[in-house]
């Protein structure tokens, strides 16, 4: 078990590489805990799509807990949960969940020994199929179109697959470029998640590797660019170029609408949301009551939902080691997975609030740690 020293001690070594993040105010008596006479330091660390909307949850979060001082180290999924497993944040943020065989390990040096962990998915971002074509603004596709341009056997914007799909629109006869990620990125896992489940017959022509991944193999072909940023330049700076991106960043780029059932669903905060609750339990019987951990239903056919979303958790102790930071994670996490602490992440990041009925899971959790 780690002592109260050397999980202090880790909370100073990762508060001063982290960057402590501040804003504006919030209004009185918020959900944030005004007036809760909470005091001290915590630290998070993990996945950088949530770096905008906790940019967001941290400043309402302090200006209500003005003794709070919270920091939250945008490294990446990966070297969240493993910064959170060492000991030396308090929660993580990740764009998966941790699975089921890590967990049953048991290496989480916040944590008291068998105590287990929550994880609450408290970030959901649609990923918007955006692309740049002359005088065209938006149009629709299913799953089976989207996979064979994305692996090539779709090439050129008057194939039939896509002009079938979108009677009255003009589409040049001109090649497609599609643009994927050159780094690793949870955007792709979960882009790559879609295909694979949606159109599982067509993603890489229904191969033994057509599954989720988080690199893109340079064989599958198509332009590489690195990070959000990048993907978006070569879809706007290209001809004839589509690509995958954060929504909140699709700007004046046209947007797919994706078929679900007999329905073509446009990204929006809302359909996001409804994909969330419309998905079952992953891993059903082996992980914790106090584990939210989903599999996304890529396949659905549930009308209003939009299935291709990043879903971002929030990952802390069922018991832990340093009691100091107890009322801390709950106030912090009440407040992030509250109407309000989601739409002052909604108003900076873009993302979709989560619903109600999430909200609610959340709660229930947070009361039960110790």
């Amino acid at each position: 078990m780690i002592t109260r020293s050397k999980t202090l001690a880790g909370v100073a070594l990762l508060a001063s590489a982290a960057f402590v993040l501040a804003g504006c105010s919030t209004s009185e008596g918020s959900s944030a805990g005004d007036g809760s006479g909470l005091s001290g330091t915590l630290v998070g660390a993990g996945a950088s799509s949530q770096g905008a909307a906790q940019e967001a949850w941290v400043a309402g979060f302090q200006t209500a807990n003005e003794e709070v001082t919270v920091t939250y180290d945008p490294i990446g999924s990966g070297g969240g949960r493993e910064t959170f497993q060492s000991g030396a944040s308090s929660f993580a943020g990740s764009d998966r969940a941790f699975k089921v065989d890590e967990i049953a390990e048991g290496n989480f040096g916040s944590c008291v020994v068998d105590a287990g962990i929550w994880e609450i998915p408290a970030y959901i971002s649609p990923i918007a199929i955006i692309f740049n074509l002359d005088g065209v603004a938006t149009m629709n596709l299913d799953a089976d179109t989207v996979a064979k341009i994305f692996t090539g056997e779709i090439a050129n914007w008057t194939d039939s697959a896509i002009t079938d799909q979108n009677p009255g629109l003009e589409f040049p006869d001109q090649n497609i470029t599609a643009v994927h990620r050159s780094d690793d990125s949870g955007t792709t896992a979960n882009f790559t998640d879609y295909m694979s489940k949606a159109s599982p017959d067509h993603w890489l022509l229904g191969g033994e590797n057509a599954g989720s991944f988080e690199s893109w193999p340079a064989e599958w072909g198509g332009e590489g660019a690195p990070q959000t940023s990048g993907v978006v330049d070569a879809v706007t700076n290209g001809v004839g170029t589509i690509g995958y991106a954060d929504a909140s960043r699709a700007g004046s780029l046209g947007v797919v609408s994706v078929k679900v059932g007999a329905e073509y669903v446009p990204y929006s905060a809302e359909a996001a949301a409804a994909i969330v609750d419309a998905s079952p339990a992953a891993n059903p019987g082996e992980r914790g009551e106090n584990d939210l951990a989903i599999e996304l239903d890529r396949a659905t056919e549930a009308s209003g939902t939009y299935p291709i979303v990043l879903v971002s958790y929030l990952i802390g102790c069922n018991d832990y080691n340093d009691d100091s930071v107890v009322d801390l994670v709950k106030g912090y996490v009440s407040y992030v997975m509250s109407e309000e602490g989601q739409l002052a992440a909604q108003a900076n990041a873009g993302n979709a609030p989560v619903s109600a009925n999430t909200r609610a899971q959340a709660e229930a959790i947070l009361a039960t740690i110790q």
